[in-house]
Parts: structure tokens; sequence; C-alpha cells
């Protein structure tokens, strides 16, 4: 099929997704557990499994679809060795654990009865040493048909010496050498111990048969394979291969023809074969015209963006922006525990409401708006901590955030137990089991999530509209959403006339800062528009606006300490 360039599937616009980390989300009594697990309750620890399934996920979606959720995106859930899945050993097998391609069904079913739809997480750069082209090396060596799968070293390929998947400390100490630069070889330093993007572009005027890049990673000269950033469990699969490549376009297709709703794809920038990423998107849209496909990209990404590959990123820049205006810039931000996420470390720092204001235009402008329209809008992740305790635990800066994402155009992304006041510190803390005890769970959080996710399904400007920035000073910021039709035809915006006219705009202001803050807005053309606040259930802010006609074309807002509020401006009647 030939998608036209920037579009992309409409039920995204429309979606609130929930990330969901299998192991920990709820396990059901009719998934059998082959023995011990780590116990529910219990601090996550890097090997632990908690017996979390998909029939639990399943038996919980009217929770869900009460909360306002209309899409999932689970963590990887094909057979494999590891909690969090992130090492396949089967693609085309969902673990037993998380109980079976059966229990897979039953979720698309209850899930696509109630409208809701399910993203799975691909991950196609790397595999693990129990994946069965892996495991057929391991046993045959250089006489292995799936040899060039991966990037063995030459001296393997000669039948010379083996592959050591299972290293011992002399082995680590090795790589460890290497990568501080006291084992270089003319092939790596202390300033490059990993290939610039991945060892794959080497191989890419290679013919067939393929032959070893010139390029030799830590691992693979270690070892006798590369593996990705050198972590032995994780054989670097070789997408040079014309095989490679048609087994990983066949599983998409395969799990779309299954039911899935699309892909969330893992560290797709270390995949750098020409054409890779367009094939995929072709196989997989000729499939589900409607699936959804979205990279794990931590940086504005406009030119994997640009039609041909994804349609959509982890909206990371818009988290971190957030996360620097309600924690950092209200001083409630715990920094040690940021600085444990690589990008965040780099990225997060106090802003007041002016630099907010910049920052958050900067985002909103990065894509054109059907582009902007379809990002995965998160606070955070699996790969995070949580973001209740990168605030430090305020709830009312979770609150502040949640406001600010889900009134911005993209779709919204509640990681598992935001909702209810999950913490969790740096991996593996930020996996934690969900709290099922209501005596653990904080209800007027959940009342507040529900009631704001509500609005944003009530209200077609908040998913379709145009961002404007109106107002920004000292710790407040106001943004609003306007009919897009005045600046562009709406259906050349949206690829539908769904907003009527004259149409309702909204107006968000937000002042995260410990004073009381005044904001005036410049509305000229909805001068005789009448402004009123829009109220849902679990918020008490702004209980002191009064619904009042525009002033001269300028609305006035005046924000107590922390607290935000959303507000529709009417066409006089």
């Amino acid at each position: 099929m030939n998608t036209p360039r920037g579009d992309g599937p409409n039920w995204v616009r429309d979606a609130v997704f929930y990330q969901i980390f299998p192991d920990r989300f709820a396990a059901s009594v009719r998934v059998l557990k082959p023995g011990a697990l780590e116990p529910w309750d219990a601090a996550p620890t890097p090997h632990g499994f908690k017996g979390g399934d998909l029939l639990g996920i399943a038996e919980h979606l009217d929770e869900l679809r009460e909360l306002g959720i209309t899409a999932l995106y689970l963590t990887p859930i094909f057979a494999s060795a590891s909690n969090h899945r992130y090492h396949t050993f089967d693609y085309e097998l969902v673990d037993p654990l998380l109980g079976g391609d059966a229990a897979l069904r039953e979720l698309l079913d209850r899930a696509h009865e109630r409208g809701m739809r399910v993203v799975l997480d691909g991950v196609f750069n790397h595999a693990s040493r129990g994946f069965w082209p892996f495991h057929h090396v391991l046993e045959n060596g250089a006489h292995s048909p799936y040899r060039d799968w991966f990037y063995l070293d030459p001296e393997v390929l000669a039948d010379r010496r083996g592959v050591t998947a299972y290293p011992g400390t002399a082995e680590a100490e090795a790589i460890r050498r290497v990568h501080d630069g006291l084992e270089v070889g003319g092939e790596l330093s202390a300033a490059s111990p990993h290939p610039p993007e991945s060892a794959a572009a080497a191989y890419h005027e290679a013919s067939e048969p393929v032959v070893p890049p010139p390029f030799r990673s830590a691992s693979q000269r270690v070892l006798g394979y590369q593996a990705w950033w050198d972590l032995p469990a994780l054989p670097k699969l070789n997408h040079s291969n014309p095989a490679v490549r048609e087994y990983i376009y066949r599983v998409a297709e395969r799990w779309l023809q299954f039911g899935i709703d699309g892909w969330r794809l893992d560290v797709p920038e270390e995949i750098s074969e020409p054409g890779f990423w367009e094939e995929f998107r072709r196989r997989c849209l000729a499939v589900n015209p409607e699936a959804y496909i979205v990279g794990e990209i931590w940086t504005p990404a406009a030119e994997w963006l640009a039609g041909d590959r994804f349609h959509a990123v982890m909206n990371y820049p818009l988290a971190e922006a957030i996360l620097s205006f309600t924690g950092a810039g209200a001083g409630r931000l715990d920094q040690a525990l940021v600085e444990k996420t690589h990008e965040y470390a780099r990225h997060v720092h106090p802003v007041d409401g002016p630099e907010f204001g910049v920052w958050l235009e900067t985002v909103m402008s990065t894509y054109k708006p059907e582009v902007t329209s379809l990002q995965l809008n998160l606070l955070d992740s699996h790969d995070t901590p949580r973001f209740i305790s990168m605030a430090g635990g305020d709830a009312t800066t979770l609150r502040l955030a949640a406001l600010i994402q889900m009134t911005l155009p993209g779709a919204p992304c509640i990681y598992y137990g935001d909702e209810v006041g999950l913490g969790g510190r740096a991996d593996p803390d930020c996996r934690r089991g969900y709290p099922w005890d209501p005596a653990r769970q904080d209800n007027g959080l959940r009342d507040f999530y529900a009631g704001l996710i509500a609005v944003r399904h009530a209200e077609p400007m908040l998913r379709h509209g145009r961002f404007e920035l109106l107002a920004a000073r000292g710790s407040a910021v106001a943004y609003g959403l306007f009919d897009p039709g005045k600046s562009e035809p709406v259906s050349s915006v949206l690829g539908h006339t769904g907003i009527s006219k004259p149409t309702r705009s909204i107006v968000v202001a937000v002042n995260a800062g410990d004073a009381p803050a005044h904001l005036e807005c410049v509305l000229p053309d909805q001068a005789d528009y009448r402004v009123q606040r829009v109220s849902w259930r679990g918020c008490e802010w702004g209980k002191a606006f009064v619904s009042r006609p525009l002033e001269r074309g300028t609305l006035v807002v005046e924000l107590a300490p922390r607290e935000g509020v959303v507000l529709g401006v009417d066409p006089a009647l």
C-alpha cells in the first residue's frame, strides 16, 4: 500500500495509551506458573519474575476503560529468559509464562470488543543467546547455515575458534581492557569502544555471501561474536543479510495478521541497513493500513518521520521539558535520581515559565502538525525512574505534569501505576508490581487522572487543535488550542473535517511555583467570546474562576500556587 507522506492512523490522534510491563501488572490464576516467583510487593530485582501475564491484563480491561484508556502498549511478550523480555528466544511464540499465544488471542479479542488497540514491542536489533539461529551457531560454529545471521569473528568463520557465549572472569576482564583502551590493536580505542552506529555499517557494500566487516567490536574479538553494547546476552543481528531481513519482516507481518494494532520498535537507530525500515513500514501497512509504527528515539527525529519510516517516536523531549518546568523549576526535583537516566541527565534542568514556553513551542513545532498529533507523549517509562519519584514524591507535581501531557496534541501514554502514585527509582525499581491493595493506591490521584482523561476525550480541540503559546511569566505559562482551519485548511491538518465552525477554543494555564501567578492572554479573534472553567472529577483547582466574557479580547488568569486550569472559550450566543 502507498501511504501518503505525513499520513498516519487517525485512531492514534484520539488515543490515550497505557504502557504495561507484563510481568508486573496483574497475574491470572488461569496461567499456571512452573515454580516459585518473586513476591509481588517485594522490591524488584534484575532477574526476578513476579508472574504477571496477559490474561491478568485481559481481566482488568474494564478498569482501564473506566480510567479512559483506549490503547495498550506492551513491552516485549515473546519467549525469553529475562523478565523484561528484551532478550528474545522465539519471535514466533508468546512466552508461556505470559499465557502463550492463546492468552494474547484472548487479550486482543477482549480489547477490541471494548474499542481498545494493542501495540507490541519489537526488538529486532538484537536477539538473545537462546535465539534458535544463535544456538545453532553455538552448536555448529562455522558449519552452521545461520553463521551469517550474526557478526562472527573471522577466526570463528575460519573454524579456528569457537564462540564463548557465557564468558567468565577472564573474558569480562578482556572486554573491560578494550573499553579502557588498554588493548587497542589498531581497531578500537578508549574514545570509541563501540561502532559509531552499528557494525552493520561495514556490511553495506558486501556482496553475497555476506563477509565479516573490518570492524571488530570488543565482544567480537573476545567472545567471537558482536554483542549489542558488548553485552554477551545480546548477539547483534546482521541486517545486511537478506535472510535476516525477511525473517524480521515476516515476524512483523505475522503478528499484525494475528490482530495486533502496531509496533513500538526498540533502538531502531542501531539498525543502519539502508532501506530496512522503509521496507518494514511497507510490509506492515500492507497487512494493516491503520497499524501504528512508533520508534524508541530519545531525541528530535524529523528524518525518521518524513513519511517513509515511522509514524511517531517516543516523545522524550516533551517529557524532559515538562519535568524541567513542573519539577526542576519548582525546586522539587531529585537531581541525583534524574542523573541516572542518560538523556535526562543531559537535558533536564530548572526552567521558569518563559523558558518552558519557548521549549514547548520548540517541541510542538519540531514536526508538521499532522505528525505532532501522532507522537507518543509520555512522562516516564520502563527505561526511566518514575516521574513521581524524580519529582521527590510530590503528587502535585505529577498532577501538573499530567495536565500538560493531556492537553497537547499527540497521544498521551501513562506508565502503568502512575495514576495511583506508584513510585520507583532507577531500573529495576521503576518496574515494581502494580499495587492492587487499595490501601497502597492514591485514589484521589486516580480520580484526577480519570477526570482529566475524560476532558481530553470530550474536547476535540485538545486532540486536534493548533497549539499556540499565549503567555509566560515567572513560574507560570498559558497556551491555547485553536481551530487549525484559522491558519490552514482543517482537512490538510487532520485528514478530516471533524471540527465545526464557529469553534470552541481551549486555554490551559499552569503555575508551577509556590507563589500566586497573574497571566494576561491576548485573543484578538475571540473578543466577543465567553470563557468558563472546565472542571473534572478529582480536581479542586481554579474554583475561584468566574465565567465571564472576554474583555477587549484579553483573558486575565489568576492562578494560586501550584495549580492549573483548563478554560473553554466559546462564541457568544
